[in-house]
């Protein structure tokens, strides 16, 4: 008897049906085909191991599974629960009256029991568009999958709740999940605040700047001087995540597995932090079956890179592309995989190899030991952060202040403010804050007085610019401007753009 199932694959942040035949005939063996993996061949022995635990067995019959489309690769144990279903309904064990109207996914244990799979809000909103009536999940994932309306989502512990679902002897209780809720619960909750930074006057409006206009940041200060402290600040004053922004990350963190079983929807902007020993492959995505890497999953978030010199150079160059195009491609003889990469770059230095600053007691690197320091950054990369803030060393008496410094929720404000002018000036365009401009929109947006163009030559002459860091202040400076509620870019914003690139300047470099 032929029999056919419906599982799910996921390929980059996206979910494809997979169509599992399964026949029964006369004869003996068990053969898998479809392009399975690994763990999918060996499913058989915990599917035998569990259907036994639960009182039914796999028939001493021939066995022929096709997982189609039969050229598409699929990879781990999440079909174990849809094989087994499939192989019952073929041996006539279960009735199959309704197995058409559901995606089946789950890994099996020894006992029967299910174990949470990755990729389920994707996998859900595939079997929404493809008019599915429901989705048969382990209990763990049903709060992900709850996130999709007018989907039934049936989260099970033990595949005897499905074997009794399908044979109509159990009802399962459908998962029932008020998303929006939820979602406005938690918006704001953050763990960190930036009235608990004492000082760093300076940082926090450069902070300020970079969270209105969505620009890339780099600290440079000695070591204690609060850097990773700002950086872990900069997400509460971020505008919050839209309910399609909160979508498209949950999906990501879906599919990578990062999602907690008490997580239906990702609620607040993500705060990524790598270590500097990480490869280039766990940043940017790939390896031999392609996952999302840190910067995909810092998406619609913070990427933080704390001392940056420190990471291997290969690792900083793959970054280039994702930070100009948003997205990462990660191309394979068969296939392409399109992840996306639209984050807040924050990183942060030390000033030398000693910590310091050249003028700073401490110091004990020479000048050329600076600029071979400096050196592992690349002038392209630099191009590519638009703020350059120095961060200098907190006072005694600072630290000893009782008086709270600005809380996030004020700084915030004025960040959607901001937010709220570029919307509306970008809203014909596929932009939504100042950061994303091309060349055509900053010729457009971003026109000088006479006075400003004669700032921004001398600082171009001088500090010898490339064409792209004309660009970022140009970008910073029209942020500046919407902070202070002005249409036209004024010589004061140009200028306070300009101090805000400070490696361009080589002003400790000798």
């Amino acid at each position: 008897m032929l029999i056919k199932i419906y599982g799910s694959a996921i390929h980059g942040v996206a979910a494809q049906t997979i169509t599992i035949e399964v026949n029964v005939d006369t004869g003996i063996g068990y053969h898998l085909v479809g392009l399975p993996d690994n763990a999918i061949k060996e499913s058989s022995y915990r599917i035998s191991a569990a259907l036994k635990n639960v009182g039914y067995k796999i028939p001493g019959k021939k066995i022929t599974i096709n997982m189609a489309p039969a050229d598409l690769r699929k990879e781990g144990s999440a079909y174990d629960l849809s094989i087994a279903i499939g192989i019952l309904a073929a041996s006539d064990q279960i009735l199959a009256e309704e197995l058409q109207d559901y995606i089946i996914m789950g890994e099996l244990s020894l006992d029967g029991s299910l174990q949470p799979i990755k990729g389920v809000l994707p996998i859900a909103i595939q079997a929404k568009e493809e008019g599915f009536k429901g989705i048969i999940l382990p209990q763990q994932n049903i709060k992900e999958a709850a996130i999709v309306s007018g989907l039934d989502v049936y989260g099970i512990q033990n595949i005897k709740e499905v074997i009794d679902f399908f044979n109509k002897e159990k009802n399962i209780d459908k998962a029932d999940l008020d998303i929006r809720k939820e979602f406005h619960e938690k918006i704001n909750q953050f763990p960190f605040d930036f009235s608990e930074v004492k000082g760093q006057e300076t940082a926090k409006r450069a902070m300020e700047v970079a969270a209105a206009g969505g620009h890339n940041i780099i600290l440079i200060g000695p070591p204690g001087s609060g850097k990773t402290m700002l950086a872990k600040r900069v997400p509460s004053i971020l505008p919050p995540l839209t309910l399609k922004e909160a979508l498209e990350t949950t999906k990501i963190h879906s599919v990578a597995g990062k999602m907690g079983i008490e997580t239906a929807l990702m609620t607040v902007r993500p705060y990524r932090s790598p270590h500097h020993t990480i490869s280039d492959v766990a940043l940017v995505g790939g390896g031999s079956y392609p996952q999302p890497g840190e910067i995909s999953l810092a998406h619609n978030g913070v990427l933080f890179l704390d001392e940056m010199p420190e990471f291997k150079r290969t690792v900083l160059e793959v970054m280039r592309q994702p930070l100009e195009d948003r997205e990462v491609t990660i191309s394979r003889a068969k296939f392409t995989v399109n992840y996306p990469a639209s984050f807040m770059l924050v990183a942060s230095m030390n000033p030398s190899p000693s910590g310091f600053f050249p003028d700073d007691p401490g110091n004990t690197s020479s000048a050329y030991e600076m600029q071979r320091y400096m050196n592992k950054l690349s002038g392209p990369l630099l191009d590519r952060i638009d703020i350059h803030i120095e961060v200098q060393k907190v006072e005694f008496e600072q630290l000893t202040e009782k008086r709270k410094g600005e809380k996030s929720e004020e700084i915030r404000k004025r960040v959607l403010k901001a937010r709220e002018v570029q919307q509306q000036r970008y809203e014909d365009l596929k932009i939504s804050y100042n950061a994303q401009m091309g060349p055509r929109e900053i010729e457009k947006f971003c026109e000088l007085d006479e006075t400003s163009v004669d700032l921004i030559k001398m600082a171009m002459e001088k500090l010898n610019l490339s064409a792209r860091a004309y660009d970022r202040i140009l970008k910073v400076a029209r942020t500046i401007a919407d902070l202070e509620g002005s249409e036209k870019i004024l010589s004061p914003h140009i200028s306070e753009a300009i101090q805000y690139r400070s490696l361009d300047r080589g002003f400790w470099n000798v």
